[in-house]
């Protein structure tokens, strides 16, 4: 089995810890790995540290200069040099996968013969985190099933079957490489030309918590992007009118919730943040543009 690792990088000097804790995956036998790594700054600011950090892989590793600042660019970047692999797995430049993460996703992947695992993604708060944020743990990306099953994933914990797909021709949408959502919807196009999807709990990966994440208006605008992503499962009118009746009620029975826990702060944020969401995805049905998110900073 050939397997290419991809990582989207924008200037995040972090893509040198997940490098090195890609040194120490342990894979079955018959497993051959590469890594490709593409740098979606304007400038090839990462290729000199992905170049010393390579060193100290025991498997290949490219880099990629892919500008500039939109991740759907970067992600296809890797697509198009990952020839000749029949898997891909995907993480972020700003997590640690542990030692067995590659392998269970593999193994889960010959378990259930699904075309693409997901597993979780858990955030480590630093010090300074607000004890709630810690507790409702919203950074942390665990992969849903719903009652249709699992719908969609994240390129942040991965494992996608390549070779001999139909699906080999499907890229991350341009227009979604700013505003995050990218890979819902990359996954929702997979889902609907037949790919199946199946969760590995044990492919744990990490991601230390930013500073400037540690904030309630950005887990507001962030949940409220999450909605816009999800809104693109509506893929005719009466889906989208569907979603768009649940998602009016949710949204209302959030904001009644959010009035009725006025005097209790934690389970206020909690259904401000739940009725964040849903307002999205309204959003995302009647098309409104998403913010901007990605390719301004580090």
């Amino acid at each position: 089995m050939k397997i290419a690792i991809l990582i989207a990088t924008f200037r995040r000097p972090s893509v040198c810890a997940t490098l090195k804790s890609l040194a120490a995956i342990d894979l079955a036998p018959g497993t051959e790995v590469r890594v490709i790594v593409a740098d979606n700054d304007t400038a090839p600011t990462a290729r000199d540290r992905v170049r010393a950090a390579a060193g100290a892989l025991p498997f290949d590793v490219t880099y990629l200069h892919a500008p500039a600042g939109n991740i759907s660019i970067a992600r296809n970047a890797c697509l198009d040099a990952a020839e000749g692999v029949d898997w891909l797995a995907f993480v972020d430049d700003d997590e640690i996968v542990t030692p067995g993460w590659l392998r269970e996703l593999c193994a889960k992947a010959r378990q259930t013969g699904a075309d693409a695992v997901f597993g979780p993604s858990i955030a480590l708060y630093p010090a300074r985190a607000p004890a709630w944020m810690q507790a409702q743990d919203h950074h942390s990306n665990r992969p849903v099933i719903t009652p249709q099953g699992v719908e969609t994933g994240h390129t942040c914990n991965a494992l996608l079957r390549w070779a001999g797909t139909p699906w080999q021709d499907t890229r991350f949408d341009p227009g979604r490489g700013q505003s995050g959502g990218e890979d819902t919807a990359f996954f929702f196009a997979l889902r609907a030309r037949g790919a199946t999807f199946a969760i590995a709990p044990g492919a744990v990966v990490y991601e230390t918590v930013a500073a400037e994440r540690l904030t309630l208006r950005w887990l507001l605008r962030r949940k409220f992007r999450m909605g816009q992503s999800y809104a693109a499962i509506a893929v005719s009118w009466p889906s989208a009118s569907r979603l768009a009746l649940t998602a009016g009620a949710k949204s209302t029975f959030c904001a009644l919730r959010g009035v009725l826990a006025a005097a209790n702060p934690q389970a206020r944020r909690f259904w401000v943040l739940r009725g964040a969401f849903h307002t999205g995805v309204l959003a995302g049905l009647c098309r409104l543009p998403a913010a901007r998110i990605y390719g301004q900073s580090a």
